[in-house]
């Protein structure tokens, strides 16, 4: 989970300044920070921790920071008296769903999980897939699973293109919020990595919705490769102490070590 926290706060400088480029530097910015993708990522962990009801998590945290940068969807259903889902097929299902994929004991669960923290706003079924195909990378990756069973599981289960390499995503891909443009892209960009670093330069070198790509590609890469420690805590010391909180209790609870010195 908390590689979803690196990816957010390293693509956040880069979502509406974009660059096709991988060797940009810093890796993290002075200007860097937190965005939405993680404010509701912690939501999603506290609603699973706490046995809250998903949408009350997500209107909880989400109020607490109203200037995160949320989508136009979200931000009218986070602000009004609803409590349903919206119909959205947009990536946010798949940038916060990386919680249940660190709580679940199998990937049946995590799809069951994946559902029900998505579907209080992201019902429609293209939404849903894409926190799907997200928690399944991520587990599959856990599970030691090769780039190449996890590319045919994506494609052959969610009908995903994933016959494609980074470099030639790169030239033709532009700001897209939706799951269908945003999860094959980000998960492909870790199946191609050589390590962590590398997937989280792929995701934000497609140009594209950064923040996004880096908080969705983040979590396959750490079950993937691990997070470093000294990359972590870039981003650990950016979040706010409640945040912190919630985070070290899911990695308590799933049984897996904090990737910093908490």
């Amino acid at each position: 989970m908390l590689g979803a926290i690196v990816g957010d706060v390293v693509g956040s400088v880069y979502e509406w300044h974009q660059t096709k480029r991988k060797d940009f530097e810093p890796l993290f910015p002075e200007d860097c920070f937190f965005t939405d993708d993680s404010v509701l990522t912690v939501a999603v962990a506290d609603a699973l921790l706490n046995q809250h009801d998903p949408a009350e998590a997500l209107k909880s945290w989400g109020r607490e920071y109203p200037n995160a940068g949320y989508g136009g969807l979200f931000h009218q259903w986070l602000f009004s008296e609803e409590m349903g889902p919206y119909n959205s097929f947009g990536n946010g299902a798949a940038m916060r769903v990386s919680p249940v994929a660190l709580l679940a004991r199998t990937l049946e669960e995590a799809l069951q999980m994946s559902d029900h923290v998505t579907a209080v706003t992201h019902n429609h079924p293209e939404g849903l897939k894409g926190a799907r195909a997200t928690v399944t990378a991520i587990v599959m990756a856990r599970e030691g699973c090769s780039p190449e069973e996890i590319r045919r599981a994506i494609a052959t289960r969610f009908g995903y293109d994933m016959d494609r390499t980074v470099d030639q995503i790169r030239p033709d891909y532009s700001f897209d919020e939706t799951c269908q443009r945003t999860v094959p892209e980000a998960i492909l960009c870790v199946l191609e990595a050589t390590d962590f670093e590398d997937a989280i330069r792929n995701a934000i070198s497609l140009g594209g919705d950064s923040d996004t790509l880096g908080a969705i590609a983040g979590p396959v890469a750490e079950a993937r490769f691990g997070l470093p420690p000294e990359i972590a805590s870039q981003a650990w010391q950016r979040l706010d102490e409640p945040m912190q909180e919630v985070i070290a209790q899911l990695y308590a609870r799933a049984g897996r070590p904090l990737p910093v010195d908490a």
